[in-house]
């Protein structure tokens, strides 16, 4: 049952009684939460993060099943009351935080490649407390793992207020975000316990990219091909997510190398910037590490002082059209001592004269690249907070829905 605001709940041993703060007897309707005990349990594994990042594989394929169509398109029932409307939108946001903030810069790439859409990406704990243009035919899409974070509430009620589409990119059933949005995109990703999101995450950007080629349908000059190429690999990728897993014992060695070090600097371009964004924080959330993430072509602007032999380069360096700059920007770093582990593509001849350390993914569209490339980053995280013998799955400070500002 789902309290509103002002609402309570009067539990004893043997009843219960709901109603509203002047004690008013509500009425409310149940609904089923079809999860099962099993998706709560840590399944053999020493931690529920582990176990979640394995579970990614059957992730990406609960959050595509059924929505993909052989067309290059995308079929997404939640969206079918509002289609028109939002077929017809003039400017996007994204509204979220942390992870799910990560997860929408990304979706801006795809809304703006994919759909030819002006999209803009909010952190909703600062969207309220300015003036924020709302234009005529926005729409606003909340993304948030649990559907409660405060934040992101707080900036769905204020962007209904100037008159938004609003849309939810959520995981939890029910959650108040789903109810106060006008439609939304379940994941599907199932409970995600650990505080560090991980297949949430892969879960978030699939669905975005799944409404990236549901708004192609607007575009009917648009190639299907294009569409069509992303469709067949989107079926593909958890094949290629599963081959990477096989790679635990390899990163492990390298969380076990890397340990002495306190201080890391992510890099990526383009499609792999807000990966090394990502990957910084899932490093600092669990193992209490400084990192921080940096587009790669903005390490000459100041970054670069504090490169040295004690602060590792953890860089995303995959195959595609910003691959030579990259390689270029790791020159830069080793010219200066440091020292660089290079996520790259599987058949690379080139990363090894730059990256101390190689992580290899299998080739995908450059596109889709980021569903691949941050599982590494997870596991190097998840093994070096094991490692250090710390609470992987409830870091200190920090929980797992943010209900306050």
């Amino acid at each position: 049952m789902y309290l509103h605001d002002n609402e309570l709940a009067v539990l004893t041993p043997s009843n219960f009684r709901v109603m509203n703060f002047g004690k008013k007897p509500l009425v409310k309707e149940v609904e089923t939460i079809e999860w099962n005990v099993a998706d709560a349990q840590k399944g053999g594994y020493e931690h529920f993060m582990k176990k979640e990042i394995f579970e990614t594989v059957e992730t990406v394929k609960n959050s595509l099943r059924g929505r993909l169509l052989e067309d290059g398109s995308s079929k997404l029932g939640g969206l079918e009351d509002i289609k028109d409307r939002f077929l017809s939108s003039k400017h996007l946001m994204i509204i979220a935080c942390g992870t799910s903030y990560y997860a929408g810069m990304l979706g801006k790439y795809y809304f703006e490649e994919l759909a030819c859409i002006p999209t803009s990406v909010e952190r909703a704990s600062e969207f309220r407390y300015r003036n924020p243009i709302v234009p005529a035919g926005t729409t606003a899409i909340f993304i948030s793992q649990s559907g409660e974070t405060a934040d992101t509430l707080e900036a769905l009620r204020e962007a209904k207020k100037r008159g938004a589409l609003t849309l939810g990119v959520l995981n939890v059933v029910g959650s108040t975000i789903a109810r106060e949005s006008d439609a939304g995109v379940y994941n599907h990703a199932g409970p995600e316990v650990g505080v560090a999101s991980t297949k949430a995450f892969l879960s978030q950007i699939s669905v975005l990219m799944l409404m990236a080629l549901f708004l192609r349908k607007r575009d009917t000059a648009a190639s299907s091909e294009l569409g069509v190429e992303i469709v067949h690999e989107l079926k593909a990728l958890p094949a290629k997510i599963e081959r990477i897993l096989k790679k635990d014992a390899d990163i492990k060695k390298l969380a076990e190398k890397y340990l002495p070090y306190k201080n890391f600097a992510y890099v990526g371009r383009k499609y792999n910037f807000p990966v090394a964004l990502e990957g910084a924080l899932k490093l600092k959330e669990i193992s209490y590490r400084y990192a921080e993430g940096y587009a790669a072509g903005e390490m000459k602007y100041g970054p670069l002082a504090l490169v040295d032999g004690w602060m590792p380069v953890i860089a995303l360096a995959t195959a595609g059209s910003v691959y030579e700059k990259t390689l270029s920007n790791l020159q830069e770093i080793k010219a200066r001592d440091g020292r660089i582990v290079a996520v790259a593509t599987e058949g690379d001849l080139r990363i090894g004269s730059v990256g101390d350390d190689v992580i290899l993914i299998p080739s995908s569209l450059e596109i889709l690249t980021p569903m691949l490339s941050v599982i590494p980053l997870q596991m190097f995280a998840y093994h070096t907070a094991a490692l250090l013998d710390l609470d992987v799955d409830k870091p200190r400070n920090l929980a797992k829905s943010v209900t306050v500002e």
